[in-house]
This record gives structure tokens, C-alpha cells and sequence, in this order.
């Protein structure tokens, strides 16, 4: 995988705005978080290496650049999350989400299980509840997966959320979903290959059978 910093300038890189952002004195041990570093980044190269994208994948390489945004917050996401599956030092977690949540807008909450393979496209105002999700999803700006009487949507692969959509509530979305723009389900199935567009009370569901171009499968 091609970097644009070192692992180790990356690890400063990351804490070097940790204690900016948050300025309470607490200092992380840079070699106990190595180890979740590369960790993170196999997940990262993994993930990466699934989206049909020059600025991912140049036909040789997985690419990541730490100052292209919607990379950098998938890997703080990655980041997070391995750290908390690891029992990490919890208040860094927190921060970690914290910030990139001021960086980009989104709440992907560490203790959220995301799918191997996602892809954020611009996601500001996202926020990504506790579903359960499946690989190959890509999510857009102003999306919320939440839920309704504290019952979570099931998502399954080739999930598309397009800006401003929404899942809430006791859904199961079958394989290969699109839910169009400005679109809100609510306690309700979809079924396989299917594009959903409307509201609850106004909705139309039709059949479609292509793969976002966006993924190599």
C-alpha cells in the first residue's frame, strides 16, 4: 500500500491533532498503539482495495492519503474501532471519534460494527447507528441508519445509501438495495436488487438488478 506519511509520522500525525483538539494532558504511549496501527491499516489496505477508484486503487497499489477526506475518515473510523476491539485505552476512542466528527461531520461511533468493505463519499451530517451491515456499502452525504423503539435495521451487501437517506427502525434490506436521495424507510423490507424511492406514506420500489459501478467484484 502507497502512504502519504510513514506509519510512524502517521501515528504522530494523529496525535499531534488528538492534543490540539482535545488539550487535557493525557499522553498515549506511541509503541502501544503501533501495534493497532498496522492492524488498522491492513483493514484499510483490505477495504481499499475493493473500490474501483483511481484515488484508491491505481491499478497496482492501494493508495491512502491522509488529506483526502472521505479516506481519512474511514481510517479514523478503522482506527477507532480496532483500538476498542482491542480494549484500548477508552477516553482515545473517544476522541478518535470525536474528531472525526469535527473534521467531516459523521457519527460512526467506534463501537458501531461497519462492515470490512464500505465507502464514504463526502458523508457530512451521516450518522451510522448500531445496524447490522454487510460488505460492499456506500454511504453519502446526509444518511442516518437509526433506530425506531429501539429496534435496529438489518442490512445486507451492495447497500447504497444516496444523500439524504435514511433506514430506520425494524427494516431488512436484502442484498443489492438502492435507497434513492431523500428517500426514508421505516419498518418496512426490501427485498433483493430493489431501488426504494420515497417516504412511508408515498413510496415506489423497483427492480434493479446493477452493481454500483464503484466496486471491484
Amino acid at each position: 500500500m502507497i502512504l502519504s506519511l510513514k506509519k510512524t509520522e502517521l501515528l504522530k500525525y494523529i496525535l499531534y491533532q488528538v492534543y490540539n483538539l482535545f488539550p487535557d494532558n493525557n499522553k498515549y504511549n506511541d509503541a502501544k498503539i503501533q501495534s493497532s496501527m498496522d492492524e488498522t491499516l491492513d483493514r484499510v489496505e483490505y477495504c481499499f482495495s475493493k473500490i474501483n477508484n483511481k484515488y484508491f486503487y491505481n491499478n497496482k497499489n492501494v493508495v491512502f492519503n491522509h488529506l483526502h477526506g472521505d479516506q481519512y475518515s474511514m481510517f479514523l473510523y478503522f482506527l477507532s474501532n480496532t483500538l476498542y476491539r482491542k480494549e484500548f485505552n477508552p477516553t482515545l476512542c473517544n476522541k478518535l471519534f470525536l474528531l472525526n466528527k469535527t473534521l467531516f461531520a459523521i457519527d460512526a461511533y467506534y463501537e458501531v460494527t461497519l462492515p470490512d468493505i464500505f465507502l464514504f463519499v463526502h458523508p457530512l451530517g451521516t450518522v451510522l447507528g448500531r445496524a447490522e451491515y454487510s460488505d460492499y456499502m456506500i454511504v453519502y452525504q446526509r444518511c442516518n441508519v437509526g433506530s425506531n423503539h429501539d429496534i435496529y435495521p438489518t442490512l445486507g451487501a451492495h447497500l447504497s445509501l444516496y444523500p439524504g437517506s435514511s433506514i430506520l427502525g425494524k427494516c431488512k434490506v436484502g442484498n443489492n438495495v438502492k435507497i434513492a436521495a431523500n428517500a426514508l424507510l421505516i419498518d418496512r423490507d426490501i427485498e433483493d436488487n430493489n431501488l426504494y424511492i420515497g417516504t412511508p406514506k408515498e413510496f415506489h420500489v423497483s427492480e434493479k438488478k446493477e452493481f454500483h459501478s464503484i466496486w471491484k467484484i
